[in-house]
């Protein structure tokens, strides 16, 4: 283990917009880290926040000369890290949302496994979702579940090597001048593009079960269903940009909702058709009730009831999504689409 003078100078990137509730929590929890201060700078991009939210961070910065206040005029979260990374001193970069915390050896743990890694280009860890309402935590329970998530591994916890992708990863500063900035075309998905890329170029990204972060979940159903769809969404424009096969986890929401809707349809054809619904329903209903039985066993019984329902807005929000991003970027070929600043970098 270095000493502190030893340690990699850090660059935290924040791109954040409108999170006057959370970002002085957030930002308190990146300063309280035990990492030597001398040795990291927190560059807080903002994307023209409404809600008070610059106030809340230069209140900050003023007794803390590590943050920095950037201006975010694209408004979304890949212009935002863009605009950070360009002012960078650090010889390594990592990204905290304003919606999450980060345990006092976070970026102490990240360093030590990116310097005990020599393959690694990204490390990072398991993300604990959690929330403060009953609605947030039954959503919270319901993420952690391979019946939500897939095998999103970053989300369950219970795995540490090599991964295809992970949230809040610390990078080596090289990589940009390697694979480039991230994507202003994408709204979303953005961290997965970059990935990709970085895998596509000969990196490796590894996972640690050392490192954790909490992360706060959507508070309500509707803006779940919301963030889901959008990531179905643009994740068609990122299977589109790169030619890539999507993954199962990706490919399984799209499958569902379609093969529902084309069952649907035949149905009022052909009586074999209906069955064929009914069937998959069933099998459909048999995956929501092991999902609900798995919360309950995990987390708590109290939110078994409702984690059917969250199950459906993750796997039909993002198969909706996915199938009205094949019709916008495929069929359409993107006509008609706003621009990506008008989409707003929001939770």
């Amino acid at each position: 283990m270095p000493n502190d003078h030893g340690y990699p100078f850090v660059s935290v990137l924040m791109p954040i917009r409108n999170e006057a509730d959370f970002i002085e929590r957030a930002l308190n929890s990146v300063l309280n880290n035990d990492y030597p201060a001398d040795r990291m700078e927190v560059l807080v991009s903002d994307g023209m926040s409404t809600d008070g939210t610059q106030t809340v961070v230069n209140r900050i910065a003023e007794k803390d000369s590590r943050v920095r206040l950037i201006e975010n005029h694209g408004k979304i979260v890949s212009s935002g890290l863009n605009c950070a990374l360009k002012q960078i001193k650090g010889d390594v970069f990592i990204r905290i949302d304003g919606h999450c915390e980060i345990p006092s050896d976070f970026i102490k743990k990240s360093v030590n496994t990116l310097l005990d890694k020599k393959e690694a280009w990204v490390v990072g860890g398991m993300i604990d979702t959690v929330a403060d309402s009953f609605v947030g935590k039954a959503i919270s329970a319901a993420m952690q579940s391979p019946v939500g998530v897939g095998n999103a591994m970053f989300r369950r916890g219970d795995y540490e090597g090599w991964v295809d992708t992970l949230a809040f990863g610390m990078h080596q500063r090289a990589i940009i001048d390697k694979i480039g900035y991230f994507d202003e075309q994408l709204v979303r998905n953005q961290d997965d593009d970059f990935n990709f890329r970085i895998l596509q170029a000969g990196g490796k990204i590894w996972m640690s079960r050392n490192i954790k972060s909490i992360y706060y979940a959507r508070s309500s159903l509707k803006k779940l269903w919301r963030q889901y769809f959008q990531y179905g969404f643009w994740r068609i424009r990122t299977i589109q940009k790169h030619g890539q096969p999507a993954t199962l986890r990706q490919l399984a929401p799209v499958l569902l909702v379609s093969s529902m809707v084309v069952l649907g349809v035949l149905s009022g054809f052909h009586s074999i058709f209906l069955w064929l619904l009914i069937a998959a329903l069933c099998v459909y209903g048999l995956g929501l009730i092991y999902g609900a039985v798995n919360v309950g066993r995990k987390q708590s019984f109290k939110y078994a009831a409702i984690s059917p329902m969250i199950f459906i807005i993750l796997h039909f929000g993002y198969g909706l999504g996915s199938l009205w991003g094949i019709v916008r970027f495929i069929l359409l070929k993107g006509r008609g689409l706003p621009k990506p600043e008008e989409h707003r970098l929001s939770r």
